[in-house]
Formats: structure tokens, sequence, C-alpha cells
């Protein structure tokens, strides 16, 4: 669902051109969609928090402008991918989401967590 986000460009918003960002941004509206069907509305939250999470701390440190600085949320967004993949492998464990709506959020979890994983390594 890649789209343009914004028309208006600046040194500080060059993160947007990043896939990593971009299919994060995927990721979360996917995460908001299949939990929709959660009641629970802490484990709601905290799945669709950790999902949009990703992209958040890729623009954040991106805006901090300093690698160490921009580091260290890129493996924040790290961690956020690995808290996002085990609240949708609950809710699929107690049925909350099926077995075909995990598979195709595992999809593209995998490629959001290896261009992230790239993006660290660059």
């Amino acid at each position: 669902m890649l789209m343009e986000y914004t028309k208006r460009r600046n040194l500080n918003r060059g993160y947007m051109k990043l896939e990593a960002w971009q299919r994060g941004m995927d990721l979360s509206v996917m995460a908001f969609r299949l939990a929709n069907g959660v009641t629970d509305f802490k484990l709601k939250s905290q799945f669709r928090d950790a999902a949009q999470s990703v992209s958040a701390n890729i623009a954040e440190g991106y805006g901090r402008r300093s690698l160490p600085e921009y580091l260290q949320y890129l493996y924040t967004a790290k961690g956020s991918m690995a808290e996002t993949l085990t609240r949708a492998i609950g809710f699929t464990n107690v049925e909350l989401i099926s077995v075909a709506e995990f598979e195709e959020f595992d999809k593209l979890h995998y490629e959001v967590e290896n261009k992230l994983l790239r993006l660290i390594e660059s």
C-alpha cells in the first residue's frame, strides 16, 4: 500500500524515502485492521502501538541527525518488531486472528524486519 505521504520535502523528511519506513507504515495499517476483532482494549492497544512504533522510531532516529542516536532508534524499532510478532502469535494462538491472517501479517513483518536489519547494517 505504498503511497506518497506528503508533497512537502526537506532534509529532515528523508526517512519517508526509506523502504523500511514505508513498509513499516503498511505493517502498522495491517496491525490496526487485524486488531479490530480483539475486544481486550489493552491487548489491542499494545499490538497497535508496537506496530506503529516501528516507523515512528525510524523517523525519530532519522530526525536526530546523529548516527549513534539514529542507530539507537533503529534498534528500538527492531525491538518493536519482535513485540509486534509476539503479540500476533499470541492472537493466533487464542484464535483472535486466523492462521491465514497471521500468515499474511508474518510475510509483511518478515519483509519489514529484513529491511530494517539491512538499514542497521548500512
